[in-house]
């Protein structure tokens, strides 16, 4: 059910509605819009009565949703969802690149790469300090060092610490460096992962499983949102198939329905997405014109030396070809980048 309220609307009237809804045994989620607010709910599993809303004060109407992603939902909250964070805006227009290592391997590679990106104008730095591997044997991180280094890069260059959570026991250490936690494609239906992260308040960016429908990735979210920690960000990064060309499959096709079921805003990460360097750029472009939020991926100095994921990693020679082509193609689909 979503309660939607008159635009002049006082505060003591959406105070009653949310008095309403506790007196059911339900939990609130105000949601202002850009001309009006609403107010959903969670944890019913019966029908409620619109009657209950519509005669109060300020109250315009009280709509059943359909979706089964209840706060995720475009009828839940029409209006896209925009994070403002310190070093830029996500979503609203605005297209954000986030880039970096895929692990923290050492104090001066990171560094190195922190200095590079802030020279180009790339405001947030992704790189893991816990990562998780396939196999037992291969790199796993650095862990809390892998993090000091990160508060680190943080604290000298100004940029957006981008890192991967894998475990609770881990999220206030993460949570305290972090100002976007990651939860990895393996740990999307991590349930118990997902609640905590919608305790720590910080901005949650949620991959896509490696075999995932939209809805299910919708109801991952749903997770994160139902604790009341609205800033979510959708991470398309690739999909299992039969295709054996590139690691994953990109899935650009799924960015259209995204936006059309849901507020949350949505980037693309052709690294993992495509696992050849080679093929990272044109998947780049592709998602800003598929109409993406922005975009994750995987730079090193020295790829061919990288502990992690140094195939699909762009130098940066390469990044900066990217980046030109990106700033060319950005204003012609009236995006700012």
């Amino acid at each position: 059910m979503l309660v939607v309220m008159h635009r002049q609307a006082t505060a003591a009237d959406i105070e009653r509605v949310v008095e309403v809804i506790r007196a059911q045994g339900l939990t609130p989620h105000v949601l202002p819009g850009v001309t009006r607010t609403a107010i959903g709910m969670t944890g019913n599993t019966a029908a409620i009565d619109p009657e209950l809303f519509e005669g109060l004060p300020g109250v315009v109407e009280a709509i059943r949703v359909t979706k089964p992603f209840k706060l995720a939902s475009r009828e839940m909250k029409p209006d896209d969802t925009v994070i403002p964070l310190p070093q830029g805006t996500i979503g609203g227009g605005t297209f954000t690149v986030i880039a970096g290592p895929c692990s923290v391997e050492n104090e001066a590679m990171l560094l190195r790469t922190a200095e590079y990106l802030r020279e180009r104008g790339v405001r947030f730095l992704r790189a893991g300090a816990y990562k998780p591997r396939t196999s037992p044997y291969a790199f796993q991180g650095l862990g809390r060092q892998g993090l000091r280094i990160l508060a680190q890069a943080r604290q000298r260059f100004g940029l957006g610490i981008v890192t991967e959570l894998m475990d609770t026991q881990e999220a206030e250490a993460v949570a305290e460096v972090a100002d976007i936690i990651q939860i990895g494609a393996r740990n999307m239906q991590n349930f118990a992962l997902l609640r905590c992260v919608g305790r720590c308040r910080k901005p949650v960016l949620l991959k896509r499983g490696l075999c995932a429908t939209l809805e299910e990735w919708l109801m991952a979210a749903e997770y994160v949102l139902a604790e009341g920690n609205y800033q979510v960000i959708l991470c398309e990064r690739g999909v299992r198939t039969f295709s054996d060309h590139s690691r994953n499959t990109l899935d650009l096709s799924v960015i259209p329905p995204a936006k059309a079921w849901s507020h949350l805003p949505i980037l693309v990460d052709p690294s993992h997405g495509t696992g050849k360097r080679a093929y990272v750029p044109p998947m780049a472009l592709a998602a800003l014109a598929a109409g993406a939020d922005g975009l994750l991926l995987e730079i090193h100095p020295e790829p061919d030396k990288a502990l992690s994921d140094g195939p699909q990693s762009l130098d940066f020679p390469a990044f900066d070809q990217l980046w030109q082509q990106l700033h060319r193609l950005a204003p012609v689909l009236n995006r700012s980048l």
